[in-house]
């Protein structure tokens, strides 16, 4: 009984320890994602305004049709940019994530 209990409690710490190292690399992941977030609002906020300051000082329709066209295409380009870097990122942290469990799934295979 003493052996499957001290196996038992060797097994739990063991788990712990993935557990904790999954977690901390998700949240190591999520820290970049919201830098990265924080990043992307700012600039985009920053494009916004520049916006509204040229549409501001614009003297005719086609200057202002020309500058919103330009200010959309290039938010389109920075928002598709953007999207692909966050299914990398969300993807390396699902990779790291999982990484500590790797050990127990091939001693379970074996």
């Amino acid at each position: 009984m003493v052996t499957s209990l001290s196996a038992l409690n060797e097994k739990s710490r063991e788990f712990l320890g993935n557990s904790m190292a999954s977690v901390s690399a998700m949240n190591e992941g999520l820290q970049t994602i919201v830098g990265e977030a924080t990043d992307y609002s700012t600039k985009s906020l920053q494009d916004g305004s520049a916006l509204v300051q040229k549409l501001a000082s614009t003297r005719s329709v086609e200057q202002a049709f020309h500058a919103h066209s330009i200010f959309t295409k290039n938010a389109y380009e920075a928002f598709v940019a953007q999207a692909a870097k966050f299914s990398e990122l969300y993807a390396d942290i699902a990779k790291e994530a999982f990484k500590p469990y790797e050990a127990v799934l091939v001693k379970l295979r074996s």
